[in-house]
């Protein structure tokens, strides 16, 4: 996995977006506003042929070989919580996974 920093924002906000398995055009815009569109649908195929298990290890992974500060970990939560509330509403499994992505992120 050589991924840029960019390219692991991308993969974790898709992560995200699928807490509650389906994507919003607004949450793939966000998505997009970090990659360009040939970057996007390399990570999202990626992220198609992963299970959950291997998305968590790929994310933590990422944080690690990034040398994730604090600073970062902070701003990366600003992105999740505007992905989180992209459609208008942070239900129960957004909620949720905005909780394990904190303990993961933060860990």
């Amino acid at each position: 996995m050589n991924w840029t920093k960019n390219e692991l924002v991308a993969y974790i906000l898709l992560y995200a977006a699928n807490s509650d398995f389906s994507e919003s055009n607004d949450e793939r815009n966000i998505i997009i506003s970090k990659v360009d569109m040939n970057q996007f649908q390399r990570i999202h195929k990626e992220f198609e042929n992963d299970n959950d298990y291997q998305s968590i290890q790929k994310i933590i992974n990422g944080i690690e070989a990034h040398n994730y500060s604090k600073d970062d970990i902070s701003e990366l939560m600003v992105d999740l919580k505007t992905m989180f509330f992209a459609d208008g509403e942070f239900d129960t499994q957004e909620q949720s996974m905005f909780l394990l992505l904190k303990k993961i992120l933060t860990r």
